[in-house]
């Protein structure tokens, strides 16, 4: 009898993957930190060089500790925040690893602006990670950025609000993220790999110089059109310190 030596589908290209497992390939991708939630990650962790859609009811529900893990790995190429809905504190992306030295605080004054530095910063590579909050985007704008960080090794997470679950998006990984008591419930909106109806719980504990700083300092903002190097920020297990 014949053999079969056709080879596996997951064998002919890197880039397939079957509809009933996550991928894998040779996706570029940083460790996420937390081990529950690197099993539900195609490839084991963040992808480099692709828009992640992250969306929220409210910044300030425990993301810059989600990602920190993976942010203190790339951050000696820099940390670039755009339009961060808060001000940066240096204290708490110090307490989370994350040296206040290598973050850069981009705060465009209309959205046309904030989408050009965004490209810019992808096509430079010259950023380990970017951190992107944006209320609305049209569908052409994603792409553009998806298509920029492709060219890219840059972490990109786009901050985006959950009813922007509801949107097409080009994005590979699309989460949504609900605070729960200490932690996040993370839904799966879209991923290669099966679909996941059941939110995954994830505990984040904070870390202990949170509790000994009740009142961190506050960064003095980049001059318009001049972006600078400064510290950041995240308080009482959320992103948000005192509004400014």
């Amino acid at each position: 009898m014949p053999h079969d030596n056709k080879p596996a589908l997951e064998e002919l290209h890197p880039s397939l993957w079957r509809a009933s497992q996550l991928a894998r390939g040779s996706a570029r991708t940083v460790d996420c930190g937390h081990p529950a939630l690197a099993l539900q990650l195609p490839g084991g962790g963040w992808p480099s060089g692709a828009l992640v859609d992250l969306m929220m009811p409210t910044p300030g529900i425990g993301e810059i500790r989600l990602l920190a893990p993976a942010l203190a790995e790339v951050a000696q190429r820099g940390i670039a925040l755009l339009q961060p809905p808060q001000t940066p504190q240096a204290l708490a992306f110090a307490a989370l690893g994350v040296p206040p030295s290598k973050l850069i605080w981009l705060k465009p004054q209309k959205t046309g602006d904030a989408l050009w530095a965004a490209e810019e910063v992808l096509k430079s590579g010259a950023a380990g990670a970017l951190l992107f909050w944006l209320n609305h985007a049209r569908n052409d704008s994603l792409r553009r950025l998806h298509l920029a960080a492709q060219g890219s090794e840059t972490l990109f997470f786009l901050m985006r609000p959950l009813a922007s679950a509801q949107d097409a998006s080009p994005a590979p990984l699309r989460l949504s993220l609900h605070p729960v008591l200490d932690g996040l419930e993370v839904g799966f909106v879209k991923r290669k790999g099966p679909a996941r109806d059941s939110k995954l719980f994830l505990p984040l504990p904070l870390p202990v110089s949170f509790k000994r700083h009740s009142a961190p300092e506050r960064a003095t903002p980049a001059p318009q059109h001049q972006p600078e190097a400064l510290p950041s920020w995240e308080t009482h297990g959320s992103l948000a310190a005192a509004r400014p």
